[in-house]
Formats: structure tokens, C-alpha cells, sequence
């Protein structure tokens, strides 16, 4: 359990979470926001296996795909609500 809390706390203050965000604060479209953090996602875990997909775990790809998308949508979220105001 505290393998994936790790996992998921690690991945939300690393490349998916921040270049995520930013990524998504760049675009109004959600769409566009969510697809690019999810590509981060699956770019730091090939970074990160040494650009050999038999070291990637399935659940360490599926994780830092998640957040990159939550990352995304929230900085599309943000620059859309901004943008308003």
C-alpha cells in the first residue's frame, strides 16, 4: 500500500503533475489539455525505464497516465476559469 501511495504522491510532484499542469494551462480546450499531460505520463515512465519497455510496470504506467490527465484537464480547468474572471 505504501508503495502506491508513493507512486502516486511521486508522480503528482513530477514531470505527469507539473508539466502536466502547465501544459494544460497553455490550451482552452480540455481535450488538447488531457491528451497532452497523458503523452507526459507515458513519456517519464519510458524515460524514467530507460527507454525499454520491458522495465515499465503496468500499474506505474497506468498511474503517471492518470494524474498527467488530471494534471491536463486542471490546468485547461484554470486557464479557462482565469481567462473569465
Amino acid at each position: 500500500m505504501l508503495e502506491l501511495l508513493g507512486t502516486i504522491g511521486a508522480n503528482i510532484i513530477s514531470l505527469p503533475g507539473i508539466l502536466g499542469l502547465a501544459l494544460g494551462m497553455m490550451t482552452r480546450r480540455i481535450w488538447l489539455g488531457a491528451a497532452m499531460g497523458g503523452v507526459v505520463g507515458v513519456l517519464e515512465t519510458v524515460i524514467f525505464a530507460h527507454w525499454n519497455f520491458a522495465n515499465v510496470h503496468t500499474i506505474e504506467l497506468l498511474i503517471a497516465v492518470i494524474i498527467g490527465v488530471c494534471a491536463g484537464t486542471l490546468g485547461s480547468l484554470i486557464r479557462i476559469k482565469g481567462a473569465t474572471v
